[in-house]
């Protein structure tokens, strides 16, 4: 499949309206729990309904629109119709804070901003004096109350509801015929499709900038390794403003299957499960491991001879399963092996196992698989790490579970592992077009393949840059187009790809989170009993710290208190002063100094080896985190074990 130069993601939508006009596009839950089908002629027209309302009330080619709201149908609708005629979304979640909105409308001078519901009206009227550009919201949802409408009347904020726009644009159609779909045959692939503002708290906003083209050069492949059928089902549970989650809706749309609007709620998702019968299910991997510990939980709570049997019966599949990866070349290879070798040893225990493996998926796994319905074939999962205590769960009950890798700056898809022929703890090889390749991360050479090194790559899938930011942009994207991941990353003999960690400071939780640390740990030294802190937590569900502690600081604090000790070691450890740091913690990283959920710190440890040039220092005196990793290494897994 090979896109022309003038190929738009709305072209392709036409393309799928036409080849699949009576299959169902979407499933979207309606007020009383059920669900409502959408064919695919429908959704096109719905996309042309609402650029149709847009042109209507002003809106240029090129004009960058806010767009805050939560995955829902109408998202995509809304999405479809900016970019039918050729404006810009700028997307973001309900959960986005005033500050974070106040950055992105700011910076993008935004005078159309679409929103999800009446909370979302009241929090960007509250912003309006530092928007001075915006003009017009639009709401979702027909909820917005009397006192925001007179709010935004005195504030010079004219306030329209997505259904009464629906009604002007299918008007403005009949009145103005062909006139919105001369605007979608306008559209070039390298026409910005969005600009999408990488989450964090830094002060300095990111906007990462996205043309069709670069969304549908992944579609040239991924289609080959997440196959879908048409009228297949994939269920869509997670933030579409997310580029993860972007990509696969139109990975999803292209192949003609359903996308089908749940929540990652384990009670609503496994209902969802059994009603809807889905192929696929795309998420992060804390979903993947939220279906693991419901699992386990629930087998532990059973107890007895059934907790017995799933526990023998699950290490018994990953010996298999362990045994067939080394018999069949699924695993990652980092030197040049022969898999003869592997089937003399392990034939006779491998067949074996066969017999007891089959009575396990008999009893065990076949009930488990049942949950997530009769046609279900592969988790998609990215956004964040791939744990290997997951994925080998899921291999090994033979539920398969697909890791792609990517970032917000290459739309986001640089590999995933095939569903075809997957080899374990790897992300796959490249997608057609992309290259990649890895550096050392002192001098920037080429390394040779099973080296560890950053992870650099090119293609067609690369960002345009950072919008209005070129200085953030040469910092990341070299002159002739490579792009620096910030990933460590190896190489197989095999050029599959392994993530091995981050050398750049921003750090993805297992949710798919993305924030920045120094924030945090600048927050932290305002107290006088912490020298300095690394927050860590890269693939992690939560947050946790390492503590440089201020001797003078807390042997004060001891005699002030009258705490006994006979070494400072046992002082630390004492309930005391864990109390003081859990307190001094919590208060500074609170909701009060502006920092989210997410970004609190769960877990700390307590160090006292003050940090050293040349060791967990640079030159310049900045932290070098791969470094602190590996020294602290321990620790840093002590906080993170359950």
């Amino acid at each position: 499949m090979i896109f022309d130069e003038n190929y738009t993601i709305p072209k392709m939508v036409r393309n799928s309206a036409e080849q699949f006009a009576e299959v169902d596009a979407q499933m979207k839950r309606v007020k009383n729990g059920q669900f409502e089908p959408v064919l695919y002629r429908e959704l096109y027209q719905l996309g042309l309904d609402f650029g149709a309302a847009l042109l209507s009330i002003g809106v240029q080619r090129n004009e960058p629109i806010g767009l805050i709201s939560d995955n829902r149908a109408e998202w995509l609708y809304v999405d479809l119709g900016i970019m039918n005629i050729g404006a810009v979304d700028v997307p973001r979640g309900c959960d986005a804070t005033p500050i974070d909105l106040e950055k992105i409308l700011s910076v993008t001078e935004a005078k159309y901003c679409v929103v999800e519901n009446n909370s979302q009206v009241t929090k960007i009227l509250s912003l309006k004096e530092k928007l001075p550009a915006l003009k017009t919201l639009i709401s979702i949802d027909s909820d917005v109350k009397p006192e925001n409408l007179e709010n935004a009347k005195t504030a010079g904020v004219e306030v329209l509801l997505y259904e009464d726009l629906m009604k002007a644009g299918q008007k403005w159609r009949i009145e103005n015929k062909g006139k919105v779909e001369e605007e979608l045959e306008k559209g070039k692939g390298d026409d910005l499709a969005t600009i999408i503002f990488t989450s964090g708290t830094t002060g300095t906003p990111k906007g990462v900038m996205l043309t069709h083209h670069n969304f549908l050069a992944q579609l040239d492949e991924i289609p080959e390794r997440i196959f879908l059928n048409p009228g297949d089902k994939a269920l869509s549970v997670l933030p579409v403003w997310h580029v993860f989650e972007r990509e696969v809706e139109y990975v999803i749309l292209i192949q003609g299957a359903v996308l089908c609007y749940s929540k990652p709620v384990g009670s609503i998702l496994l209902a969802d499960f059994k009603t809807l019968n889905p192929s696929i299910l795309p998420a992060v991997p804390r979903v993947f491991e939220a279906v693991y510990d419901g699992v386990t939980k629930k087998m532990r709570k059973t107890g007895g001879i059934v907790l017995a049997m799933f526990n023998f019966f699950v290490k018994v599949a990953k010996l298999q399963k362990s045994m067939t990866r080394r018999m069949f070349n699924q695993n990652a290879c980092y030197t040049r092996y022969y898999t003869a070798i592997w089937w003399i040893l392990f034939l006779i225990p491998w067949c074996l196992l066969w017999p007891i493996y089959g009575l396990g998926n008999l009893l065990v796994f076949r009930k488990i698989k049942a949950m997530l319905g009769n046609d279900f074939r592969a988790g998609v999962a990215g956004g964040g790490a791939f744990p290997k205590f997951i994925d080998e769960f899921f291999w090994a009950i033979g539920v398969e579970v697909v890791e792609g890798y990517g970032l917000t700056e290459t739309a986001p898809i640089v590999a995933v592992r095939p569903m075809a022929s997957p080899v374990f703890r790897t992300i796959g090889s490249p997608i057609r077009g992309v290259e990649a390749r890895i550096v050392d991360p002192q001098d920037g050479f080429v390394l040779g393949r099973c080296k560890e090194g950053v992870l650099q790559v090119r293609g067609p899938t690369v960002m345009k840059g950072y919008y209005k930011r070129p200085d953030l942009t040469a910092k990341v994207l070299s002159e002739d187009g490579w792009l620096d991941t910030g990933d460590l990353a190896i190489m197989t003999i095999h050029n599959e790809l392994c993530i091995k960690g981050r050398i750049k400071d921003t750090i993805v939780l297992r949710g798919g989170e993305n924030l920045e640390p120094l924030p945090i740990e600048t927050k932290l030294s305002e107290s006088r009993y912490i020298k300095q802190a690394v927050v860590v937590g890269q693939d992690q569900r939560y947050l946790a710290a390492l503590i440089l502690v201020d001797e003078d600081e807390i042997k004060n604090y001891a005699s002030y208190n009258g705490l006994q000790y006979d070494t400072y070691e046992n002082l630390l450890e004492s309930e005391a002063i864990q109390k003081l740091y859990e307190t001094e913690i919590a208060n500074l990283i609170s909701a009060k100094n502006g920092f989210k959920m997410f970004e609190r710190i769960s877990k700390f440890s307590l160090i006292t080896k003050p940090f050293e040039v040349g060791v967990e220092l640079s030159a310049k005196q900045e932290i070098m985190r791969f470094r602190i990793n590996d020294l602290y290494k321990d620790k840093i897994s002590a906080m993170f074990t359950e």
